[in-house]
């Protein structure tokens, strides 16, 4: 599995990057967590306000922090 954080390193992108690492290690997952800062790779995905969480290069989340709860639902939908 692979999840990228988009965003340019704002708080709001930091947490989610905290939230998604937490909840790939509550959950035992073998993931990939990548960073993606670049604004041109995010407006790739569409993505027009950050952070945005992109799991296995689909966007689930963007605009805001999604809770550890709601990411690990997301994550365990992709297994």
């Amino acid at each position: 599995m692979v999840i990228k954080i988009l965003g340019t390193g704002c708080k709001n992108c930091i947490k989610l990057g905290e939230n998604v690492s937490e909840a790939v290690k509550e959950l035992g997952l073998d993931a990939t967590i990548e960073k993606v800062t670049d604004i041109d790779d995010i407006l790739d995905f569409g993505v027009m306000k950050t952070p945005g969480l992109v799991v296995n290069d689909k966007v689930k989340a963007s605009g805001r922090v999604p809770s550890k709860e709601e990411i690990k639902k997301i994550l365990e939908q992709e297994k």
